[in-house]
This record gives C-alpha cells, structure tokens and sequence, in this order.
C-alpha cells in the first residue's frame, strides 16, 4: 500500500530529525567551544540528508498511489499533512534556495556587528538582497498555492491562516491597544512595588525553576532543563530539552522563563503518541505552539492564585523578604511600560510590537515598501501603537531582530496569534471547570487535563480553526484577549 511506504519514509525523516535536535540542542547546551566547527559541518550534512528525504523522486508516485488507498480520517489526515510537507520542500528551484541561504548567511552575520553600531546604511544592502529573493520566493510559492505573496509565507509558520483574517484581527487589537497602555500607566502610577533583593544563587534558582516545572506537570522522565545564553524548548516529545538562563540579581525572568518553556514542553509531551514520528503528529502551528506557552506563563504563572502559591516557595528557597508577598508579586509581574525592545515588553505591551512588524513585512513582501523605507515606516508605528520614537536609532528600532537577516518572512504574527489563541482557551476553559482561582488553588491537574483533551492529544489532526472552535465552541475571535487584558490590568 502506497499510504504504508509514505509512512515508513516519513518515521525515517522523523529519526533523522530527532538526532538534529539533540545535536543542535546539546551544541547550544553542553559542548565545548572547540568542537563547533565540526558539529556545524555534521548539522549541515543532516540537514542536505533530510532534504533529500523530502524530494525522493519516489513520493509523488507514493502521493498519486496513496489517494486510492481504503483511509480512515485520521489517516487522511496524516496523508494531508505529509504532503504539505514534501510540497513545501519542492516548490522553490534549488538555485533560489541556494541563493537564500547564502544572502541570508551574509546579511545575518554582518548584522551581528552592525546592529551595535547603529550602522543601517552598511545593512541595507544586504537586507535588500535578501529582501529581493523573498518576493522571488514568495512569488514562486504564491503561484503554486493560489495564495498572495505574504499568505504563501504565512502559510510557512500559520497553516490556513491570511492577512485578511490578520488584518481585522490586528485592526481590532490596533483600535483599544493603545488607549488600554495609557490608562494602565496611569493606574501604575500609584502603586508602590518592592523590588525583590537578591542575590539569588543559580543552585537555588535552579531547584526552584524545576520544583515549579513538577508543580506544572512536567515529565522529567522524557525531558531534563539546562542553560544556554538564549533559552529554549527543543528536542522530541519523547525526550524534551528545555534550556534557561540565570541572572543571580534577578530570579524573576529565570523562573517566569522557564514556566514558559514548560508550555512548551508539555504541549509536546502530550502529542498523541501514535503518531509523532509523523507530520500528522507535530504541532499544529507557530501560533498554537506559542498559545500554550503563553497559556503557562501569562494566563496561569502571572495569575494572582498562581503568584499566591508561589509566594512561599520563593521564601523557602531564599529566605523571607517583603517584596515575596503575594500582592507585590502580582504587581511586579504585571508592570506595563512601553519599550523599545519587543523581547523585553510586558504582556499588554508585546502585541504592538507584533503588530508592527506585522504591517512592515507584509508591505514589504507584497511590494507596497521598500527596504530603504522601512526605518521611517518603523518609527512612525512605534509612535503611533507606544509613543516612543526610533527616528536614528536603528539598534533599538529596525535592527533589533534577526528574524529579517535570514528572509523569515510571516513568522512574526504567531507570537500574538498565541497570546489571542491562549486568551480564547483560558475563558472556555473557566466557562467550563470553573475560575482560575479555584482551579490554580485546587486542582491545578484538571487545567492539564483539559488541555490535554482539547489542544494537545489533536496534534495537526485538526486545522487551527477546527482546533480553537471545538476546544472554545466559537470561532477564533480578539474578544477574549480584551476581555482578559482589561480585566487584568485595568480592573
């Protein structure tokens, strides 16, 4: 059977891929310096070994073949979601996804030097190259799919998802974002927060992180945390690297790290486990990946219940000080003010970041900006969404990413996708199992649960749509994620 042969070739890419993520997670973790150059070498050769496995000559036959085999739904499914992948793999000639790499390897390690030297005049160059071979690209995807530019570069990272959809969703966030940021500094004004006094040891704050990792339901028996200088989630769902970073003066961004993280983690731990050597059986999307993270860190970790429970760890930990009590904590995890740095906003902050980097490479791609362009299109978005003006700072305004350098154009729109995502979850989840407060206070395990049922165990079995309108009952909306800010930070 044509379907069998698809699916042993797959589990083969599957191996492949595993071994990938342990090298690339222990490279980033655990490996001496000296031995980088090599472990890029042998990376780069999986990498040329997977791709192979996606263009076989063999699966469009297999795919052909496969379409009159006796399927069930779950299969076909499966059947989809393989296809997807081998179709992703095959739609750009091997002379453009050469000439991307390469213009991408340039601009990214010349923006390493650059963005610290302000220097845009000596970046634009190289980010017009790249800019360039992503509308080619983009085109060449564009015409396969039946998609505009952007959609086809969307669809990379949100599956089923268009700027259409984008654009009301954004436009709505757009029209009482700003208004809810002045009102929340205002409110912010008044209170009087305790900074809490370190230092705090990385021993201790270790131990801490991986009591509340166990507290949240992680299993330490197909995962293990570590350190690397930018943390992460990697590996397998049957054995999940979760990484972190320490600042002995701060135990707060650690430990609300590593809560996020742990979304991470046990959304991959619960995959169905029938089918994660499959593609059937990964995560549906950027944007769902990034809703139970933020599900775990935002709607639970910064929960007053949750910072109420905490509170007493953080004392036995470290030792008493005022600033652990429980109502402090719930203001210092809840400041809001607007910044230049979109990874260090706050949560009410985050989605204007978002949402401007959205508006720029959409015109970007679809050709309605130019590359030159883009620092007064930057400043003046910061303007309007935080008030703030980039107008000659170009390292805290449009060189502060990398994720431009290398043409990953359509990825930016996942992060507040999830926070929306996570928000519309957290409401159904209360409709149906009660508030929070009883739920982090009482049976933090049925919260898991009903993820488990809802979110996780449908992996990519489900489009988005069909994953958040079965798991909410209504369809994918920015109302929840108002409801939840406003109630949060405003009262």
């Amino acid at each position: 059977m044509s379907y069998s042969a698809l699916e042993q070739h797959f589990e083969q890419l599957h191996h492949l891929q595993h071994l990938g993520a342990i090298c690339g997670w222990d490279q980033a973790t655990m490996m001496p310096a000296g031995g980088n150059e090599a472990r890029a070498e042998a990376l780069g050769t999986l990498a040329v070994l997977c791709h192979q496995q996606l263009q076989d000559p063999r699966l469009g036959d297999w795919f052909t073949a496969a379409e009159h085999d006796a399927l069930n739904a779950e299969q076909q499914q499966s059947l989809a979601e393989m296809r997807r992948a081998w179709r992703d793999a095959t739609l750009l000639p091997a002379d453009l996804v050469r000439a991307r790499s390469l213009a991408g390897s340039r601009c990214e390690h010349a923006w390493r030097s650059l963005r610290p030297a302000n220097d845009w005049a000596g970046f634009l160059p190289l980010f017009e190259e790249v800019v360039s071979l992503s509308r080619e690209a983009a085109s060449a995807r564009a015409d396969a799919l039946g998609l505009s530019r952007y959609d086809s570069l969307l669809e990379q990272y949100e599956p089923g998802m268009r700027s259409q959809t984008l654009d009301g969703l954004f436009g709505e966030l757009g029209g009482w974002l700003p208004g809810l940021i002045a009102e929340v500094q205002e409110k912010q004004r008044f209170e009087t927060v305790l900074p809490l006094q370190g230092p705090f040891a990385t021993d201790k704050q270790k131990a801490l992180g991986l009591e509340v990792m166990g507290w949240l339901g992680f299993d330490f028996h197909h995962g293990r945390l570590d350190v690397s200088a930018h943390p992460f989630c990697g590996g397998v769902s049957e054995d999940v690297r979760l990484t972190t970073r320490y600042d002995e003066a701060d135990v707060a961004q650690a430990l609300m790290g590593i809560v996020h993280e742990t979304g991470h983690a046990r959304y991959e731990q619960g995959l169905p486990a029938q089918w994660r050597r499959l593609p059937v059986g990964q995560a549906r999307s950027m944007g769902v990946h990034e809703s139970q993270s933020l599900f775990f860190e935002m709607q639970l970790g910064r929960h007053p219940a949750f910072l109420a429970r905490l509170a007493p760890l953080l004392a036995q930990h470290f030792g008493e000080q005022p600033a652990f009590a429980a109502d402090n904590l719930a203001r210092l995890y809840t400041r809001v003010k607007p910044g230049f740095i979109r990874v260090d906003a706050d949560e009410v902050t985050y989605p204007a970041h978002v949402m401007l980097r959205y508006d720029i490479e959409r015109d970007l791609i679809e050709g309605r900006l130019e590359a030159r362009d883009l620092p007064e299109r930057w400043d003046q978005l910061m303007q309007h969404y935080l008030g703030l003006s980039t107008k000659g700072n170009y390292t805290n305004g449009c060189l502060q990413d990398i994720h431009w350098t290398d043409g990953s154009f359509g990825y930016f729109p996942s992060y507040t996708l999830g926070a929306i995502y996570a928000a519309q979850l957290a409401e159904a989840m209360q409709q149906q199992l009660g508030t929070f407060e009883r739920l982090i206070g009482e049976d933090l395990p049925a919260v898991f649960g009903w993820l488990e049922q809802k979110v996780w165990r449908h992996a990519s079995l489900l489009s988005t749509e069909a994953l958040m309108t079965q798991a909410s009952g209504q369809a994918l909306s920015a109302a929840p994620f108002e409801r939840h800010l406003k109630q949060r930070y405003s009262g």
